[in-house]
């Protein structure tokens, strides 16, 4: 980041040694190295004290990196919301099929395990419509557009918006489909494994 540039151009500029900088900001002689290697960064603190001690404005100390910064941000939030949407997937769909397993085969300490199964879906559920709202993506092509860090233009999002109730109430009925069409199978193929058992012996 060009931080660490502007920050020793400025302490030359002041005719001060990084000892002397250390002093007036408040740290430590490899602490002020540290950034003008690029180590780290200063927090939001010593910035206001460097812009302050070298009479420039704080967009000035930093320019060229606050796109670098959201450009991270961007980045983090990404891999954020794809690692909690693949977590909240294979969770949902380990309720959907072990529900029945679990109460037939453990019973009450089955239906335990999958209430507890069940809560962290909910959490990561939870954690993943934060995030839509968040960076406002709701529909399957803002999310789509989202992950690989392209933007709609303001038709496409008003488009977009006409469609998020209808997919809401859409994903919603399909779920619950979805969940009461495995259940009552994974039902009927565990009675029908049961009663061959039983035949068996």
């Amino acid at each position: 980041m060009d931080i660490s540039k502007q920050i020793k151009k400025y302490r030359l500029d002041s005719k001060l040694s990084q000892e002397d900088l250390a002093e007036k900001v408040f740290v430590t002689r490899q602490t002020i190295s540290n950034w003008e290697n690029g180590k780290n960064y200063p927090d939001i603190n010593s910035l206001v004290l460097l812009s302050t001690l070298f009479g420039v404005s704080l967009d000035i100390l930093v320019k060229g990196d606050l796109e670098e910064m959201k450009e991270e941000i961007k980045t983090e939030d990404i891999k954020r919301f794809n690692r909690d949407g693949t977590i909240f997937t294979v969770l949902l769909m380990a309720t959907v099929v072990l529900g029945v397993p679990l109460f037939l085969y453990l019973d009450f300490i089955g239906i335990a395990i999958w209430l507890v199964l069940f809560g962290i879906t909910m959490y990561y559920a939870r954690c993943v419509e934060k995030q839509k709202k968040t960076h406002d993506i709701q529909t399957y092509r803002e999310i789509i557009a989202f992950t690989e860090r392209k933007k709609l233009d303001q038709i496409e999002k008003s488009c977009e918006g006409g469609k998020r109730p209808y997919q809401k109430a859409f994903l919603v009925i399909c779920s619950g489909l979805i969940t009461i069409v495995v259940t009552i199978g994974m039902y009927f193929l565990f009675r029908l494994i049961q009663y061959i058992k039983l035949l068996l012996v």
